[in-house]
């Protein structure tokens, strides 16, 4: 008699809010891209397979917010990157978007999880170490955009 194998395990379903943060990258690159109109680029994301299980405020909030609000989450950005934001790989620009917007924005979203998401997001669709790149530049971004926070838990750490 042989042993039962084992059940191949499945990775654990992503949250609505990942969700949401994937289909507003792939919205932000297409914007970063084209240029295109932000309402045009919102209809071609929504018809992708799987919008239904993203939380649609967060994504609305996080597209618009951050296609409206570019040239000031450039300006958070500009003081923690190495190049222009112009210059910066068109993935790795979107996600650092996501995450200064939710560190100015999203206050319900802990400071720690809005640069972990977005470090989830660049080790998924950016280059091999883009990731790196975005966990630095948010954490600077931090400092500046949540002082209060990230002096707490720099504190409670010791």
């Amino acid at each position: 008699m042989t042993a039962p194998s084992p059940k191949p395990r499945r990775a654990p379903a992503k949250s609505a809010r990942r969700r949401a943060r994937e289909f507003a990258l792939q919205g932000l690159y297409e914007w970063l891209i084209s240029g295109s109109d932000a309402g045009v680029i919102d209809a071609h994301v929504r018809e992708q397979d799987g919008f239904a299980k993203c939380d649609t405020a967060h994504f609305d909030a996080l597209l618009h917010g951050c296609i409206n609000e570019a040239a000031d989450l450039d300006a958070v950005l500009a003081r923690h990157v190495d190049r222009k934001t112009s210059e910066l790989s068109p993935v790795e620009h979107a996600v650092l978007m996501i995450g200064s917007y939710e560190l100015r924005h999203c206050i319900d979203v802990p400071y720690k999880v809005a640069i972990n998401e977005a470090v989830e997001l660049a080790k998924s669709f950016g280059g091999t170490d883009g990731h790196k790149y975005v966990n630095g530049v948010l954490d600077k971004a931090a400092a500046d955009l949540r002082p209060a926070e990230v002096e707490a838990a720099r504190s409670a750490r010791g």
